[in-house]
């Protein structure tokens, strides 16, 4: 496998400071776009290093399914701002929490066996 060490870290970053970000209502700022830009690369080089080793089907499709779902909410977010997210996603935080809960779960089992564990 490609050393992923940085993407997973920085897609560990996203997901953790995005998910408290919107959770603490702050307003839209360039900065987050960029990240949330950036995320999606860093998802794309962890996927195909994934796609590579041959032998991680099952750990590639549930990273790309529960990044998806944290996609989902980012997205929302990205596009619309705070107003945007709250009118599609407003009442599903505890399910945004969980979807990121999900995916930082499923780094870790990679960090693993990228041989890059905390």
């Amino acid at each position: 496998m490609l050393d992923v060490k940085k993407s997973l870290d920085r897609l560990t970053w996203n997901t953790q400071h995005h998910y408290a970000h919107i959770e603490a209502q702050h307003d839209f700022i360039r900065a987050w776009a960029v990240q949330f830009e950036m995320g999606y690369t860093d998802f794309r080089v962890v996927q195909i290093s994934l796609q590579l080793d041959g032998g991680q089907h099952e750990l590639l499709a549930r990273f790309a399914a529960a990044y998806e779902k944290v996609y989902d909410y980012e997205y929302a977010f990205a596009a619309g701002g705070l107003e945007g997210f709250n009118q599609q996603y407003g009442d599903k935080i505890a399910d945004y929490k969980q979807a990121a809960d999900d995916l930082l779960k499923i780094i870790d089992e990679i960090r693993a066996i990228n041989g890059t564990v905390k």
